[in-house]
This record gives C-alpha cells, sequence and structure tokens, in this order.
C-alpha cells in the first residue's frame, strides 16, 4: 500500500543557500513514514500494545533537487521489502511540477519494548510487504 502526504516549504526550513536543509528531508521523511503507519492502521499505540516498537538503523537517501520556501512537496512512501526482523520502505519526495527532489530507503527493526533486543516482525506489519 502506498500513502501519501503534502507539505508546504516553511520559512524555519530553510538554510543559507536558500533551499530547504538536508536534515529536514530526514523529518519529513519521518512525517510520510507516521502517516503510512497509521493508514494501515499500526499507529504507534498499535504497536505499544503489542510490546513492539520499529527503530530506523539506516536511511540511504539520494537529494536529487533543491526544494525552496513556499514550494508544495508531496511525500509518497511503500514498503519495499522485509526480512525476519528488519523491513524497508521506499520514500520518494517530488514537487508540485512532479520533479524528484529526493527518494530514499529507509530501513527499520522491530524491537521488544522491555528487553530492547529485535524481535520478529508482527503479522500485522509483515503482511504488508506481501
Amino acid at each position: 500500500m502506498e500513502t501519501s502526504i503534502q507539505i508546504e516549504v516553511r520559512s524555519t526550513e530553510i538554510d543559507v543557500l536558500g533551499h530547504v536543509n538536508n536534515a529536514k528531508y530526514l523529518e519529513y521523511l519521518e512525517w510520510g513514514r507516521e502517516d503510512w503507519y497509521n493508514r494501515i492502521g499500526l499507529p504507534f499505540e498499535a504497536f505499544s500494545e503489542m510490546g513492539v516498537g520499529t527503530v530506523t538503523v539506516n536511511i540511504n537517501i539520494n537529494y536529487r533537487k533543491e526544494a525552496r520556501l513556499g514550494e508544495k512537496l508531496t511525500i509518497r512512501t511503500r514498503p519495499l521489502r522485509k526480512g525476519k526482523s528488519s523491513f524497508v520502505l521506499e520514500q520518494i519526495i517530488d514537487n508540485e511540477r512532479g520533479e524528484r527532489v529526493a527518494d530514499a530507503q529507509v530501513t527499520s527493526v522491530t524491537i521488544d519494548l522491555k528487553e530492547r533486543k529485535s524481535v520478529p516482525l508482527p503479522p500485522e506489519l509483515g503482511k504488508w510487504f506481501e
């Protein structure tokens, strides 16, 4: 299942070069992932009830084109692949002209919230990768 959100670049996200600071893209991606989890019915509370959390262990991001103040961006998120306790989401950020601004593959691991160690993906999450 692919989801998408739209945002508008704010002045607090701009660096001295007049475009979005690279670190802000990680925040945009996080907003997209949170929306994806919510739409598949697994908000933070659902994971907590299972005693499981997700932690991001790797983000491979490509910055393709600068984004500037006031631009409207679309962040799309979709499941890419899963392992035993890890999974990868693909995320794409496009501007309002349909130009690719950035793309990323984000690897996360499911952990037991008490033991703080990796655990197999819950079926409620794993089914979205099949």
